[in-house]
């Protein structure tokens, strides 16, 4: 019989040799009285593709041990690298955040040292928390970006983009509405959720809606400050001039950006079939090839965004209010 090694410690190996052991009891407590050749030969067949089966799971479960020590160690040495935090940025800098800011730049702690500073150093100029709604409620009108009131399959919080109907000029305001939603989104994440998916309806889209300067930049926010937040997005029904845009867009975009990017046209079975994987029709708008018939309430909307304005600036008094820990609690 072939043997497999695992790179892990004595108990690992044991746990496989336990777990090898219970399979094959379980395959041959057969009576040989009870077994034909043909009968004997698919069992041996079959306890062959059971050892394999198994040594396959406990290899997986070794993996999984072994990479959320990893991640573990890893957030543990870059939250001791970026050193002591106050206020905002402690209540930012979450493990969760800290693991997101590892695995964009690929478990690098140097690198993702570095990315994390650049995006306190932006929230602390920008400061995306302290944006209202009624400054930036006009460039949600035409209802070209928000947060939908339904979700995906898997229960994410959805982020809807209709460029086509881009209704102001403004490039710095549409960044800050823009920041915005993504600041309230991830807030009303479900617990077990840190990922979000945007439907991106290209209908009616023309090069005017999008300038390049905007584009690149909401592309900058996206990848820079908010990394991993994108499970995926899905560029529906994007017309022929939209492929000279994305070829100049793409270079904007790095690569794990660049392959959450899904482009889906309505007549094509294929790429809808994808859409349907991730949406169940009846909560899918009918824009996007669902059947649902609801429609952005712009006043509707509004009250929701006020209301939870004011809950975040309750969370931010109390935060203001909470004495601020040590060095050595924050790194416990």
């Amino acid at each position: 019989m072939a043997r497999f090694v695992f790179a892990s410690s004595g108990s690992h190996q044991r746990l496989c040799s336990s777990l090898l052991s219970s399979l094959s009891l379980s395959l041959f407590h057969v009576s040989s009285r009870s077994i034909s050749g043909g009968s004997l030969t698919r069992l041996q067949e079959q306890s062959c593709s059971g050892r394999s089966t198994i040594l396959m799971i406990t290899r997986n479960t070794m993996l999984r041990i072994k990479n959320k020590r990893y991640s573990s160690e890893q957030i543990k040495e870059l939250r001791a690298a970026i050193g002591p935090l106050y206020g905002s940025n402690l209540t930012f800098c979450t493990d969760a955040c800290l693991r997101r800011y590892l695995e964009a730049r690929n478990w690098n702690v140097d690198k993702s040292k570095k990315m994390l500073e650049e995006t306190l150093k932006w929230r602390t100029t920008y400061k995306p928390e302290e944006i209202l709604w009624h400054e930036v409620a006009t460039e949600s009108e035409t209802g070209k970006l928000y947060r939908a009131n339904f979700h995906d399959r898997e229960g994410r919080t959805i982020i809807v983009m209709r460029p086509a109907k881009q209704n102001t000029s403004s490039h710095d305001n549409q960044l800050r509405h823009l920041v915005y939603v993504l600041e309230n989104a991830i807030l009303s994440l479900p617990e077990d959720q840190e990922q979000m998916v945007c439907l991106i309806d290209f209908t009616g889209w023309s090069l005017s809606n999008s300038p390049i300067k905007t584009a690149r930049e909401t592309a900058n926010i996206l990848q820079c400050h908010y990394p991993e937040r994108l499970a995926v997005g899905f560029l529906y029904n994007p017309p022929r001039i939209f492929e000279t845009f994305w070829k100049v867009v793409k270079y904007f975009l790095d690569s794990k950006t660049f392959l959450k990017a899904k482009f889906i046209y309505p007549k094509n079975k294929e790429s809808m079939e994808l859409l349907r994987k991730h949406f169940d029709l009846d909560v899918l708008p009918v824009e996007f090839g669902g059947r649902n018939q609801v429609q952005y309430n712009h006043e509707e909307f509004s009250k929701m965004m006020i209301a939870e304005d004011a809950v975040k600036a309750s969370l931010r008094s109390l935060e203001e209010k909470t004495p601020q820990p040590g060095l050595a609690a924050q790194a416990s």
